[in-house]
This record gives C-alpha cells, structure tokens and sequence, in this order.
C-alpha cells in the first residue's frame, strides 16, 4: 500500500506544462571552450558529469522511490498495483502512482491506447475524462481494475507506464538538475520530489519549492556549493511535505536522502543503507 500522495496535477497536463521545468542545456560550441571561473572557497563549483539516466543509477532511483511509495525496493511488481487509497484522487495504479483525479492517469492510457487501440483499458478513456479532477469511480469500479492488472501482464502497457513516467517526471528532473550542476544525488532528490509533489510552479509543486531553495542558497551552476544548496532544497521540500498530513511523515527526506548527503555520497555510490517509515533497506 503506497504510504504517500501527490498533490492535484493540473487536469489534463500537456508535455510542454510537464517539462516546463526543465532548463534547456545550451548547444555546445565548436569554439575552445573558455577558462572556467575562478572559484571561491567559501563556494566552490561543481559542476557534476554524473548522470541519474545511466543504466545503473537510474535502477536505484527506480528502488529508491518504490521504498517509499511501495515499501518494497521490487519496482517492477508495481505496473499491475491499484487502489484507491483514500486521498481524494481517485484510484492510484501503477509504478509511479498515476491517479485517475490527477490527470496522469489519463495521459498515460491515452498514450497506451494510441499505441495498442485494441487493449482493456481503452473503453474506459470517457469514463476517465468525467473524473478527471475528482475522487469518483463512476464508470470505472472493479472492472477497471481487473482490466488494469490485464494489461499491466503486458510488455506493451509496461512500456508506457515507463514512457509516461519518464516523459513526466524522470527525464524532466534529471534535465533540470544538469542543468543546476548537481550529480546523481541531487538528480534524485529532484526526482524524488516531482514525484510526490507534481511538475509545475505553484507553492506546493516541484518548480515552487526550487524556487524556495533557490532564495536560500546558489546551486553549483551559479557558483553555490552543491550540499548547502541541496539542503535548502530539501529544508523546503519538508516544509511542503508537513502542510498535508499524509505527507507529514518526512524520513523520505531525514533518514534517506540527508543521510546520503551528509556521508558526502553526491553520486550514489553503493553499498546505500536507509530507512523510510522506520523500515530499513540495503542497495549493494
């Protein structure tokens, strides 16, 4: 059972409002490069080549956030997970908790069904489109569920929870974390983030609390010191998390992520021990 939520995405999200925050990397020059600046002790640069999207770092991100949201490092057991857990978004399925009140939901099975029109969950789209926005089954019930698990027993309805989860959340966050100059680790907590609390710029929204972070402290790309600023970020990620109570619970943050950061594991190396919830859990 899946221990966190996100807020309301804004109802039907398009692709541009999903990478809205994600800064594009400037080309790069034929020219000699320039000298790089002069640093500063009291804010060194860093800019990280490390990358969450390789192969291997990303499938301990993919464990990482499937601790929290699924207390159970087995990611990929989840294509076939639903369940409406009470939040007032409706039902919640699959890897990365798409939820029929969000939008993501239906994103993703308009995206399966332009690629499969044949397929179990494509007779539900109008009923998906009416909640949209709402915590309501109508038109959806145990039927939807059962055509749920059907299709997630499929490669290609993996393939586009994958593709959306990516499309959405992952690639954007990895994007604008290159872009920061953060490495691996704060790529994650930047994932990990927009994860629960949704793309976008309001308040209570990834792009809301980088804008907070960013009013406390410089990230290594404008010359910040990456660990000050990742605390920041975290630091006003938890004052988010707090103002829902089913976010309340911050060890995500306290006994995960800061652990890594204050052990100086800016690229996640393995072995990585945490806790979420008090469970305890081990990537060697």
């Amino acid at each position: 059972m899946r221990k966190t939520m996100r807020p309301v995405l804004v109802t039907g999200l398009s692709v541009a409002s999903a990478l809205a925050v994600v800064i594009a990397t400037p080309a790069l020059s034929s020219a000699a490069p320039a000298a790089p600046p002069a640093l500063s002790a009291a804010a060194p640069l860093r800019i990280s080549d490390g990358d969450l999207s390789s192969p291997e770092k990303k499938e301990i991100a993919m464990e990482l956030v499937s601790s929290a949201e699924n207390s159970s490092l087995d990611w990929k057991a989840q294509y076939s997970y639903i369940e409406d857990i009470g939040d007032g978004r409706g039902y919640t399925a699959g890897i990365i908790g798409f939820c029929s009140g969000t939008g993501d939901m239906l994103e993703l099975v308009r995206a399966y069904t332009d690629a499969v029109p044949d397929n179990p969950l494509a007779k539900y789209l109008p009923a998906l489109e009416k909640v949209n926005g709402s915590d309501s089954h109508d038109g959806l019930g145990s039927a939807f569920e059962s055509a749920w698990k059907e299709a997630a027993g499929t490669a290609e309805f993996q393939a586009a929870q994958d593709s959306e989860r990516d499309r959405v959340y992952f690639d954007p966050a990895v994007n604008q974390g290159k872009s920061d100059g953060l490495g691996v680790l704060g790529q994650f907590i930047y994932y990990d983030a927009i994860v629960m609390h949704g793309p976008g710029d309001s308040s209570d929204s990834f792009g809301g609390i980088r804008n907070s972070a960013l009013q406390q402290a410089k990230p290594p790309s404008q010359g910040g010191d990456e660990t000050t600023y990742l605390k920041a970020f975290l630091d006003a990620r938890k004052v988010v998390m707090k103002q829902e109570e089913a976010h309340a619970d911050t060890s995500r943050v306290d006994t995960e992520q800061l652990v890594f950061l204050n052990d100086g594991n800016l690229d996640l190396h393995t072995p990585l021990k945490w806790q979420v919830y008090g469970d305890p859990y081990e990537i060697n």
